[in-house]
């Protein structure tokens, strides 16, 4: 598959999942694929492989396919299993956003890091950097008002609550990573 017909999987596949169940969370997936196309400049080759994870990073919230409760893998498991989709975006949406730290306050951190090895240090940044500056309807926002948003709509003594006040410092270290490539590259 080309990697244009890689992107247009992506889109249709997320869109089957999400759009009627949670239209709020594919609203957020289609702001956080737009977040992806303006990295391409430091993407190069890799531009469309983060735009198809980063339209499909949450499928795994949708209720044919949550099965952990733990989002991340329940949609990289779907991604493997049944989508058959390219392993490089398995690892991205199992990965994405600090999902390690979330997984293992839910003892599944072994079952991840097993079954979806991580991918590169500036994909995984890329990835956390485009869901993190976007909202829940998809419009462009900052990572400390979408941390406070996440523990906010979760409740902060809540597991996901606990969770993203404890990844706020690798997420804000990612966006800062992927600033600096950014600047880097109008240079």
């Amino acid at each position: 598959m080309s990697s244009d017909g890689l992107t247009a999987w992506a889109y249709r596949l997320s869109e089957s999942l999400l759009a009627q169940p949670l239209p709020r969370r594919w609203q957020h997936c289609l702001g956080v694929a737009e977040r992806a196309r303006s990295l391409a400049p430091i993407l190069g080759e890799d531009a469309e492989l983060m735009e198809a994870s980063a339209v499909l990073h949450d499928i795994g919230y949708s209720p044919g396919l949550a099965k952990t409760g733990f989002h991340p893998l329940d949609g990289a498991r779907y991604l493997r299993d049944v989508a058959r989709a390219d392993v490089r975006v398995q690892r991205l949406v199992a990965h994405h956003s600090c999902a390690w730290m979330e997984a293992e306050a839910r003892g599944l951190r072994d079952e991840l890091e097993e079954e979806f090895p991580r991918e590169l240090p500036h994909l995984a940044d890329a990835l956390c950097f485009c869901d993190m500056n976007t909202t829940p309807d998809g419009t462009p926002t900052n990572p400390v008002d979408r941390v406070n948003e996440i523990a906010g709509r979760y409740g902060s003594d809540s597991l996901i609550g606990t969770f993203i006040r404890r990844a706020e410092p690798e997420i804000l270290a990612s966006t800062a990573r992927v600033l600096e490539r950014l600047a880097a590259a109008k240079r």
